[in-house]
Formats: structure tokens, sequence, C-alpha cells
């Protein structure tokens, strides 16, 4: 049998059939649920949040979380597969449920109290509650260490005084996960991960605006002028930049799987157009220079789908390193856009309008290839595991 014009090389078969399932499942969610909406909501710089039920109801809110605390249980690949499906749709709903499940979540399981777990994870399991994880800042991105949020110790707890900037789910979310540096008298401050509700006084978290990427998804500020948060929301077990990094990571993992999911949405769209399109009495697929476009962007989209699955099984098997992460995130991102351009290219004039999706990934798939560490960032991190010399400084 003739191999799938997206799986050539069988990727499938190394699949579980519960892996394929939850694939199918969210797939069908995509195509039935989101795909009818996304021109409409990129177009008004929206975000669906209606769908969050239907989202919770099929995992896609902390899906490796274990059963004990309201998540699915699954494996690695499986959440992988998901967020391949969910940005296949678009950027922005495979953003919503990452940062859900991998900066929000993640931590709260790995380094909060067994309080905080019980009280929140449930709930942002269910989609009850919406998180946002607070991090970047207006002068600082590449370099986290940096950061001039500070937390001062006060009566009962602390107060919270900074920016973050490029929140996803910011405007919306029910609690923050919030990095700040911890103030000490000997000078060697701690990084300390904070759990700040909504409502608290001194926070405010105004909306974006201006944006041409991820337009269907919420960006926003999260402010805070002596905000108090008290003692029992600070996530204990963690006092360094470890904590926010090994968040990263997590998160790192499942964008490398959902540039995937672009990448195939514009690779069919262009391979379904080659074969229609018709140029001087032949569709344009029969015309070398288009084929071999199309066959650049197959090759890269295997070597895409063969690298995320084995980081998930590395993953899985408790011995992937943030490393190869970084070099998973880079490739599969890094291919991802550059086969977007390509896709816009086969389709000409028709791929700058929204009647089809490929300038949507690829304006998407710009914020893509900068959040979460940018393609150089990454280099340097490799160059600096490979040879042993860092390169930042």
């Amino acid at each position: 049998m003739a191999p799938s014009s997206s799986d050539y090389f069988a990727v499938d078969e190394l699949l579980s059939p519960e892996q394929r399932q939850v694939r199918a499942s969210v797939r069908r969610f995509v195509d039935d649920a989101f795909l009818p909406r996304v021109r409409t909501h990129f177009a008004a710089a929206t975000f669906p949040t209606e769908l969050t039920p239907k989202l919770a109801a099929l995992g896609c809110f902390g899906p490796t979380v274990p059963t004990e605390y309201g998540g699915a249980g699954l494996d690695s690949i499986s959440y992988g597969l998901m967020c391949q499906e969910l940005e296949r749709g678009d950027s922005g709903l495979r953003s919503f449920a990452s940062v859900q499940s991998s900066l929000v979540m993640y931590p709260i399981l790995a380094f909060g109290s067994e309080d905080q777990k019980r009280h929140w994870l449930p709930q942002l399991a269910r989609g009850e509650a919406i998180g946002c994880f607070g991090l970047t800042e207006p002068d600082y991105g590449s370099n986290p260490g940096g950061m001039i949020m500070r937390a001062r110790p006060a009566d009962g707890g602390f107060v919270l005084n900074g920016t973050k900037r490029w929140i996803t789910n910011g405007s919306i979310a029910d609690v923050a996960v919030v990095w700040a540096k911890l103030e000490s008298d000997d000078g060697r401050d701690q990084i300390r991960g904070f759990l700040v509700e909504k409502e608290r006084p001194g926070f405010s978290r105004p909306l974006m605006h201006g944006k041409w990427s991820l337009r269907a998804s919420i960006t926003s500020e999260l402010i805070f002028e002596d905000c108090f948060v008290p003692a029992e929301n600070v996530l204990p077990g963690v006092a360094s930049l470890r904590g926010p990094l090994s968040c990263l990571t997590q998160a790192r993992f499942g964008i490398s799987w959902g540039a995937i999911g672009a990448a195939l949405s514009c690779y069919e769209c262009a391979l379904d157009y080659a074969r229609s399109r018709t140029v001087f009495s032949r569709p344009i697929g029969g015309y070398q220079l288009v084929q071999a476009k199309l066959v650049h962007m197959l090759n890269e989209i295997t070597k895409a789908q063969l690298l995320a699955w084995r980081l998930g099984t590395l993953k899985d098997a408790g011995t992937m390193r943030s490393e190869q992460v970084s070099l998973a995130k880079m490739n599969n991102v890094s291919t991802a856009l550059g086969i977007a351009r390509l896709a816009r290219d086969i389709l000409g004039a028709n791929g700058i309008s929204d009647d089809y999706p490929v300038i949507r990934h690829m304006l998407n798939l710009e914020t893509v290839n900068t959040y979460e560490g940018t393609e150089d960032i990454h280099r340097l991190t490799l160059g600096r595991d490979i040879t042993g010399l860092s390169a930042f400084e």
C-alpha cells in the first residue's frame, strides 16, 4: 500500500492504539468545533473561550497529571499528539492548552504543597479555573535571571512589585503562577513562585493589543503594585531559577509536537492546491519546481515527526534532557515556519487569503519561533552542551 502523503515513514505504526485514539479525538474536535470559527476569532483578535469545557472533557488540560489530581494520567506521546492536533488548528489553541498544562499545572504538581495541588489541579483540569504563567518581563525574556520583579517579606506573606509581559491567558486567568526575586539581607536573592489569584488588590491584567501574530489568543501584561500574597501561596518546592526553567522545558516539549501540526496543515493545503490549481493547461503540481518544494516539505515533516516521537519515548523513560528538548523545539518550529512560507509561495496570491490556513499559520509561527527560547538561544544552549564552553557571557 502506498504511504500516506503526510506520514511517509508510517510513524503511525510506532503509536499505540490508545495514542492514536487520543489523536483522533482531538482532531475531530479541531475539525468540527474549532476550525469553523477560527477565521472570525483571528480577525477579531479574540479566543473562543466557550470551547474550554470541550477541551477539558478531552483531557487537554494536564493530560499527564495523575488522575488523583484530576488529570488524565496519559503518557507524554499522547500529550504531544494532542498538541500536534491543536496546533493543526491554530497555534493560539495549542498555546491556550499548553500554558494550562505545562506552565501552570506542572509547577503546582512539581513544586506545590499538597494543599495547593488538591485545591488547584482538579479545577484547572476541569477548566473551571484558567491559569497563566508570569516569567517574561519588558526587558528580560531570553535572560530570565535578570528579572526586575521583586517580592519582599511582609507580615503573613509577601508583597509583589513589577511587571510581566507577553502573558498568554493573562486577562482571563483565575490564577497566575508568577516568578519573582525574593529579597534577602545577605544579597543572595531567591527566585520563588507565587500563586496569585485574580482578585488580589494591586494586581491588574491589561490586554495587549496590536498583534499581527497569535491573534486568536489572549495576550496580556501582569502588573503588580504592592500586591500582597499570603505565605501559603508560595510554591514551597523550589527557590531558584530551576523552577521556571523546568516549566519551560515541559512547554517546549509540547511546542516541538505542536509545530508539526501547523506544518501538516500548510503542507496538506499546498498539496491539495497544487493538484487542483491549473496554470498553462496543467495542474501546478506537475511542474518540477513545485514538486521540489512539496518534497522538501514532506522530507522536513518526516524528520520532525521522528524527532518528536523519539523525544517522547525519552521523556516517558525519564531520560530526556533539557538540551534535547531545545534541539527539538529549535528544529521543529524552524521547519514548520519554512514549510509555511513555501506553502504560501505555492498558493500564490491565494496564500495571503484567509480562505486558506497558510498565512495564519505563517504569522503564528513567527511568534512560536520566538517564545520559549529563540532559535539563537537554543543554538547557544546546544553549543554549550556539546563543547562545554558557554557563549552566553
